[in-house]
């Protein structure tokens, strides 16, 4: 395996037991990162956390988390410091999809929208960079999706909510590269995860992916891994040149770079 310098790093990663979460916690692990993944479901979010260490023989921490909510930040990044003292790559990934014409979205929607996707980044950032800090740097990685730059109709709330996501990843940046914290965004396209399997069930996913390839110049669905491999390039100092960045991956999806 191609050494990206993460051994004994400590990542925490949100959202990080289903889809490309768990998929950038499991390559993380694999290359030597202690690993903080969290999630709403704390039984569920134990057995995952288990199949990674089982598969890497390193150390992951599971912490049920929704950080929707404050307090779950708050302690989220509190038992990563009781354990391992230090936080050196965050990984906002929780967000789920949510899309509607404008007419049909209501407050508690955007609130609900805005509440997971935005103000948890805020929350998690807020809790982490002293600790990058301390620490002499770090790394920070936020998901968001191609829609925030170039919006489709009917993308609502979504698009709002990831464009704001863009533009704090860039106002972080230039805020913290005199402490060494680099932050990047990566504008998710389409990509099998845990979500669309749910959404069309075993039966019908594989023809959703196939219908879904025809919007995608390259022509097929992106994997959990082409994320993975992005969040382990970006957290490693193979990238330490690149903050500020919010990269497309998308097989050319999105209409604008």
């Amino acid at each position: 395996m191609f050494d990206l310098g993460l051994k004994d790093k400590v990542a925490v990663i949100t959202g990080g037991s289903d889809g490309l979460g768990f998929a950038s916690a499991q390559l993380l692990s694999e290359h030597g990162a202690k690993v903080v993944i969290c999630g709403r479901r704390g039984d569920y979010l134990k057995e995952k956390a288990q199949i990674i260490s089982n598969k890497t023989n390193n150390e992951v921490l599971n912490v049920q988390a929704d950080v929707s909510k404050a307090d779950d930040c708050k302690k989220l990044i509190e038992e990563t410091i009781s354990r391992f003292k230090k936080v050196d790559i965050l990984l906002n990934n929780a967000g789920a999809s949510a899309a509607g014409m404008f007419e049909t979205v209501t407050d508690k929607i955007w609130e609900d929208d805005i509440n997971l996707k935005i103000m948890a980044t805020i929350r998690m950032c807020r809790l982490a960079i002293p600790h990058m800090k301390l620490n002499n740097g770090g790394v920070i990685i936020n998901a968001t999706i191609g829609g925030g730059k170039a919006p489709n109709a009917g993308s609502l709330p979504t698009t709002v909510s990831r464009a704001a996501g863009i533009n704090l990843t860039k106002s972080l940046a230039n805020e913290y590269a005199k402490d060494n914290i680099r932050v990047n965004t990566i504008c998710i396209g389409l990509l099998k995860s845990a979500q669309w399997d749910r959404r069309a069930g075993t039966d019908g996913v594989n023809e959703l992916y196939k219908q879904m390839a025809k919007k995608v110049p390259m022509g097929k669905v992106g994997e959990e891994i082409d994320y993975a491999n992005l969040v382990a390039f970006l957290s490693s100092d193979k990238s330490s040149y690149i903050t500020g960045t919010a990269i497309n991956l998308d097989g050319g999806l999105c209409p604008v770079v």
